[in-house]
């Protein structure tokens, strides 16, 4: 058995199985063209994927682009590193997802964020709101505490002295174990 976070994932759904269905996958997207973003090689993935309780193919299928600030970490992060070990040519542009994600911060009215856990996603998406002047409106759910100094820990007040969140923004800080609170979260809105 493997543990992602607090997740755990049986052997036959991890592992061999992500490089079967990754390898030919990239194959393929290779075939058409050398170069993607790192949104659009994600988007294609969900498509794919052809799976209705898939988040990445749900995004696809809606055309709601998925950026991944950290992609190259974990197991699909080592399918690309792999791939890319027999193909130098091949490409994921982050800069060009950093470019999307540039317009939808500067073209927005207002913006909002529920960031689930901490780490490089939370600090992405509050880094790129301190351009127009921070988030007007934020939930942060964690398990991390302020004492140690992380980002992680560090509350959405904070962010305001950095102008990633807006001084008369509406947010919230929720402390506690996101697979327990995302459905009580999110159920009343189903």
């Amino acid at each position: 058995i493997n543990r992602l976070g607090n997740v755990f994932v049986p052997d036959e759904s991890y592992g061999e199985i992500i490089e079967a269905q990754v390898q030919p996958f990239l194959e393929q997207a290779y075939s058409i063209r050398k170069e993607w973003g790192g949104a659009e090689i994600i988007r294609e993935f969900g498509l794919k994927m052809n799976n209705p309780d898939s988040i990445l193919y749900n995004a696809a299928k809606n055309n709601v682009p998925v950026y991944v600030p950290g992609m190259t970490d974990g197991s699909f992060g080592s399918q690309l590193w792999s791939f890319y070990e027999q193909h130098h040519d091949f490409r994921i542009n982050l800069l060009q997802d950093e470019h999307e994600l540039s317009d939808i911060v500067f073209e927005a009215k207002k913006t909002g964020a529920l960031m689930l856990g901490g780490g490089i996603s939370k600090h992405h998406t509050i880094w790129w709101n301190q351009f127009r002047d921070g988030l007007d409106y934020a939930v942060y759910v964690t398990t991390a505490q302020e004492y140690d100094g992380s980002l992680s820990g560090a509350k959405l007040e904070e962010a305001i002295s950095w102008k990633k969140v807006r001084e008369d923004a509406e947010f919230v800080n929720v402390y506690g174990d996101i697979t327990a609170l995302l459905p009580l979260l999110i159920g009343p809105l189903l």
